[in-house]
């Protein structure tokens, strides 16, 4: 009887352990793909602040919706 007590319990532990370690894992992928969403972000904002295309996209935004006003 104990030792039968004892294998359900090694069992569920194991279950439970394997349980922690895939959610682990699935936080660890989610957080690279954050990190490599964030460093891809940080490389466009700096093309388009360097070569002007945000000013431009802004002026452009701002002359369409002045020409739908009037």
């Amino acid at each position: 009887m104990f030792l039968r007590i004892c294998t359900a319990l090694a069992t569920r532990c194991s279950s439970v352990r394997r349980r922690l370690d895939e959610r682990g894992q699935t936080t660890a992928e989610y957080a690279l793909v954050l990190v490599g969403a964030a460093a891809v972000a940080v490389l466009l904002l700096t093309w388009a602040t360097g070569s002007g295309k945000i000013a431009w996209l802004l002026d452009k935004m701002v002359d369409t919706i002045a020409n739908m006003v009037n």
